[in-house]
């Protein structure tokens, strides 16, 4: 903890925290911060694209009217802001993950439709070739 005064002195201690927590966890491939409180990500439970800046829009009000506020419901609410935007994130390198493996299949379907141009060409060439002979021979 960063600040002094108390284990939650400023929200910046928190969020401080919890990205040393990931870059720890990123270090050694387990984490100190529990994803448990993390939505799962799975197919059934993913929300429609269009939801989520709403519900992103949400959550950040839930935490600014906590933070104008003298209660410490922020903690809890600046805890699953954290946990929404660190499934966001898992989410975009999953989509970027895809999106490579994406354009590498379209890379060799390309391949292989210029293979595809390339023996169409030549069997043109040929049968071209094959009609003036067969014409020249026919005179």
């Amino acid at each position: 903890m960063g600040g002094v005064g108390g284990p939650l002195l400023c929200i910046g201690d928190l969020l401080s925290d919890v990205s040393e927590a990931s870059e720890i966890g990123d270090h050694n491939e387990t984490s100190s911060y529990s994803l448990s409180s993390a939505p799962s990500i799975s197919t059934d439970s993913l929300l429609p694209t269009s939801r989520l800046p709403q519900l992103f829009q949400e959550n950040y009000s839930q935490l600014s009217e906590a933070l104008d506020g003298t209660d410490h419901s922020w903690t809890a609410l600046t805890l699953k802001l954290c946990s929404a935007l660190e499934t966001a994130d898992k989410l975009v390198q999953s989509n970027n993950s895809n999106v490579r493996f994406l354009s590498e299949k379209v890379e060799v379907l390309e391949s292989i439709v210029k293979r595809g141009d390339s023996a169409v060409k030549s069997a043109k060439f040929i049968q071209d070739k094959h009609s003036k002979e067969s014409s020249s021979v026919g005179n």
